[in-house]
């Protein structure tokens, strides 16, 4: 049931992006320049004479409007606040970012653990480590082992 449920979820996730990102955002360009000439630019004659058909106007449009929409988005994501905003509300919902990710990590994570312990060992043998050192390395195997565990380490977003 949770395979089929997963699919689904995965389908519904493909179809919410690709008709966000795709469909709705091609049809309400065309719409919208559609609605701007037909209600306004036909309903005002000074600007029916610049743009006696629709074609020219699109043309016009797209050229202003392409540039335009590339410096906004740049700058939404370069100098304003609400892009970085997004992308701390993404890091606190996605559990990953606190626990290890399924693949690979499950492999590096204990080589990991096992080099540390190996140097913590080797260093604690010739005395290179003061006490402080020591406390620092067990803090990190007790993260890694956490990890390894399946556990979460930091602060995820609890869910209400």
């Amino acid at each position: 049931m949770t395979l089929k449920l997963g699919f689904v979820a995965r389908l519904w996730y493909y179809f919410r992006l690709g008709y966000s990102t795709y469909l709705t955002f091609l049809l309400g360009y065309i719409s919208t320049l559609i609605t701007v000439y037909y209600l306004a630019i036909k309903n005002i004659p000074e600007l029916l004479n610049i743009f006696p058909k629709f074609v020219p106007f699109a043309g016009l449009s797209t050229v202003i409007g392409v540039p335009l929409s590339i410096i906004i988005g740049w700058v939404h994501l370069k100098r304003s606040a609400a892009f970085s905003a997004e992308t701390d509300i993404g890091i606190e919902a996605n559990p990953y970012y606190y626990k290890l990710i399924p693949g690979k990590e499950e492999v590096y994570a204990p080589l990991y653990l096992e080099l540390l312990v190996q140097m913590k060992r080797l260093a604690k043998m010739q005395g290179l480590m003061s006490p402080e050192e020591i406390s620092r390395i067990e803090d990190l195997e007790r993260k890694l082992q956490i990890l390894i565990d399946g556990g979460y380490v930091g602060n995820p977003r609890r869910r209400l």
